[in-house]
């Protein structure tokens, strides 16, 4: 039964995967266009929250109506956001963070003046960052991005020593980042120091499978290309999903408590998610029309 459906597949894929290299590349383009395109729109290639833009963090440990008090101060503070924290098991309210690029002592002021008492150290925390120090530190993490996919790049062609093969893992992590960010910005989210920390995770999360599949087909003389094709895809699709489901699981449970790992889970499942499409298809598809045109 197994060997039919191997059969099977191996037909239609030798039909149509230089067909099925078009939808990563549409994919793909579409997401360079969405990008270039925020960028011209508001000069960085994602929005920002304070912790890499600067500003004041406030956790208030009470019940406070955030949409109400979103309306009421939004004139006041400036690009005032909130989240609200529950209890895991009773999904009861336990605190509220909000944020704004206003300073410490003019959010105090307001939301001392909002909530009508004191803010002190029982009842809530201040954080301040200065725009300065944060841009600077934004710029560093965006060139750690960059020297990591670099180094990742100069491994890759180490490894296998063939330019197409190198270049095909290089792409399809570099789509895996590119088609994350992009729907990373559809979706509204603002970058923090954790967004940036979850896309070099993303890196080595990209290159594993693929690497996986260009040493079975390039390495490998046993059973025709098909089948290594097949088996390389059984073992790297069981080692993604496997990485997907626990971080899906893990982001269902941290949601609601922990903003910093929310981020990293939901960017994590994303490139995940991309990660199948572009080893599976794209890498796959690229080695498979070398290795055909070198017989």
């Amino acid at each position: 039964m197994e060997e039919e459906q191997q059969n099977k597949f191996a037909k239609f894929h030798d039909r149509n995967y230089k067909k099925l290299l078009l939808i990563p590349i549409i994919l793909l383009a579409i997401s360079l266009i969405y990008i270039g395109a925020f960028y011209v729109r508001t000069g960085d290639f994602s929005k920002q929250d304070i912790s890499l833009k600067g500003g004041t963090s406030v956790t208030i440990s009470e019940q406070i109506d955030t949409e109400q008090l979103e309306k009421d101060l939004a004139g006041q503070l400036e690009e005032l956001n909130t989240r609200e924290i529950y209890d895991l098991v009773s999904r009861e309210q336990k605190a509220v963070i909000i944020e704004t690029i206003a300073d410490g002592a003019q959010a105090k002021q307001i939301l001392e003046d909002y909530l009508g008492y004191e803010l002190n150290f029982e009842n809530s925390s201040f954080e301040f960052t200065g725009s300065t120090l944060s841009q600077s530190f934004y710029k560093q993490l965006l060139v750690a991005i960059l020297f990591a996919f670099i180094f990742m790049a100069i491994v890759v062609f180490i490894i296998f020593r063939t330019p197409i093969p190198s270049i095909a893992v290089i792409a399809a992590a570099f789509a895996d980042i590119v088609m994350t960010l992009a729907l990373f910005n559809f979706f509204g989210m603002k970058m923090s120091t954790a967004g940036i920390v979850a896309f070099l995770m993303l890196i080595g999360y990209s290159v594993d499978t693929d690497i996986l599949l260009t040493t079975r087909l390039l390495k490998r003389r046993e059973g025709s290309l098909n089948q290594r094709i097949f088996g390389a895809f059984k073992t790297g699709t069981t080692m993604t999903l496997t990485s997907l489901f626990a971080v899906a699981f893990a982001l269902v449970v941290v949601s609601s408590f922990s903003v910093v790992l929310t981020q990293i889970f939901t960017i994590l499942v994303i490139g995940l998610c991309f990660d199948l499409l572009n080893t599976w298809v794209t890498n796959v598809s690229i080695l498979k029309w070398y290795l055909e045109s070198r017989k």
